[in-house]
């Protein structure tokens, strides 16, 4: 399968960089040097992923991934960050708007690789997966990324349905943060104090009535029950 990466990157140099570099790993590719040239074509595109730049000349990288993760056609597009932004903060607000992956600028290229095709993996995997009906309450679409409690529709981050399904396949099971950082991230994964914390919080503020489903197990880590 071709995948098409789009790159938003302001820097022609770390543009073609990329370009090249995902070329030769057999990636379809899309270069984009602002965001309002990207945001305007990303329907027209479809891409696979997204591999977005936050400092930007005409808009800020973190409301891009806010409207994309808004808009019903492109929310569950993974997107992978790439910031001279190093900062936890930064990292952990990326990752709070719907990011699948942070890194940081200075890149081994490699690395970016082999993340864009962890994250693409992950994708694909979810989308051959069979309908989960929780008791009635949950339902979860794994081919669709789609969720409903009592019927209704909720709006989820790739990640935070990554870790739902997660938990739900193993009822019971309580997984510790590095269990979770190992599902979504495996080798590639970046560890981040308070990652597995914020995903899990807009998770459950999301699942509403639905809530308490998710247990924090003190000290250990989380469960679905």
């Amino acid at each position: 399968m071709n995948y098409l990466v789009c790159i938003v990157e302001d820097e022609p140099d770390i543009s073609e960089l990329l370009a090249v570099t995902l070329k030769k790993a057999n990636f379809l590719t899309r270069c984009y040097l602002n965001g309002n040239d990207f945001l305007s074509n990303l329907e027209k595109d479809n891409p696979s992923l997204i591999v977005l730049d936050l400092m930007l000349p005409d808009i800020d990288g973190l409301e891009i991934c806010r409207l994309i993760r808004n808009n019903i056609k492109g929310k569950n597009i993974p997107i992978i960050m790439l910031t001279a932004k190093s900062d936890e903060i930064d990292k952990v607000l990326g990752l709070e708007l719907g990011a699948d992956d942070y890194i940081t600028k200075p890149f081994s290229p490699r690395e970016l690789v082999a993340r864009i095709k962890a994250v693409l993996r992950r994708k694909d995997y979810s989308e051959t997966e069979k309908f989960i009906d929780i008791d009635g309450i949950i339902k979860i679409d794994p081919g669709k990324f789609e969720v409903f409690v009592n019927d209704e529709k909720i709006e989820l981050t790739s990640t935070e349905f990554k870790l739902l399904k997660l938990m739900v396949q193993r009822r019971g099971w309580v997984f510790s943060r590095e269990q979770m950082l190992d599902y979504l991230w495996g080798n590639d994964k970046i560890v981040l104090d308070r990652t597995i914390d914020v995903h899990v919080k807009n998770l459950r503020d999301k699942l509403g009535i639905a809530r308490d489903y998710i247990k924090n197990i003190r000290g250990v880590g989380y469960k679905f029950d």
